[in-house]
C-alpha cells in the first residue's frame, strides 16, 4: 500500500508534507468512527481510507484510543472557538449566557457531533474510555467557562451562586438536553426560530433560580 504520493524516493515523507499525511489520517479516522463506531473501525480500515501504509500510522499514533482522542481534539479545535466567541464580546451576564447557550446548541447539533454522541451512546458500556476523552476533552472545558462567569458574577454580586461548577453543569443540561434529544430522533427537531426562543427561556429560568435579572440587554 502506497502513502498516496506522499512519500519521497527514500519512502519517507518530506518534512513539509507530515501535517499533510496527519491530517489524512484525522480525516479517515473522523468519517470511520462517525459512520461505523469505535469497535468496528480497525487501524487497517484507516490506514486503506487514508491510502498510507500502516508502518507510517504507528509513526504517529500509539493505538486506536490515541487516535479517538486525537480525532476528538480534532473536532474541538472546530466548535470550542465557537463557543469561547461568546464569552469574548462585553454585555451583562444574561446577555453572555444568552449568548454561549445559542453557541451550545449550534455545535451541538451539528451533524458530526450528534454523530458522535451516538457513537457514545452505542459504544459507552464496550468501551468506558471513549467517554472519558470527550468529557475531559470538550464537555468539562465548556463548563468550567461557565463556572468562571458565574464565579465572578457572584462576587460582583450580580447573582447568589453558592456553587459555580453545579450550576454550570445545570445550565448546560438545561440548554441541551431536549433539543438533543429531538434532533436525534425523539421528537419532531426544534427550528432555529424554536431554538433562539428555547436559549432565550432557558437562560431565563437559570437566572430566576440564581437570583439574578433575567432581561438580557
Amino acid at each position: 500500500m502506497n502513502d498516496g504520493g506522499l512519500k519521497r524516493r527514500g519512502g519517507r515523507p518530506a518534512r513539509d508534507e507530515a501535517p499533510l499525511i496527519r491530517e489524512k489520517i484525522l480525516a479517515a479516522a473522523t468519517d470511520l468512527f462517525l459512520s461505523r463506531g469505535f469497535g468496528a473501525t480497525s487501524i487497517e480500515a484507516v490506514a486503506a481510507r487514508a491510502k498510507i501504509g500502516k508502518r507510517t500510522f504507528y509513526h504517529r499514533f500509539r493505538d486506536k484510543p490515541a487516535l479517538f482522542r486525537a480525532v476528538i481534539e480534532r473536532l474541538l479545535q472546530r466548535w470550542l472557538p465557537q463557543f469561547d466567541a461568546a464569552f469574548e464580546a462585553p454585555g451583562q451576564l444574561a446577555t453572555i449566557l444568552a449568548r454561549s447557550a445559542r453557541r451550545m446548541l449550534t455545535m451541538a447539533l451539528e451533524p458530526e457531533a450528534l454523530a458522535l454522541r451516538r457513537l457514545l451512546l452505542t459504544e459507552a458500556e464496550r468501551f468506558p474510555e471513549l467517554v472519558e476523552i470527550v468529557a475531559g476533552e470538550g464537555a468539562a472545558k465548556a463548563i468550567e467557562r461557565i463556572a468562571a462567569l458565574l464565579a465572578d458574577a457572584t462576587r460582583a454580586g450580580e447573582v447568589q451562586v453558592s456553587d459555580p461548577l453545579f450550576a454550570a453543569t445545570q445550565f448546560q443540561e438545561m440548554i441541551l438536553s431536549v433539543p438533543m434529544r429531538r434532533a436525534m430522533g425523539f421528537g419532531k427537531p426544534l427550528t432555529e426560530a424554536e431554538l433562539d426562543a428555547w436559549a432565550e427561556r432557558s437562560v431565563a429560568l437559570f437566572l430566576h433560580g440564581c437570583g439574578g435579572s433575567p432581561t438580557a440587554r
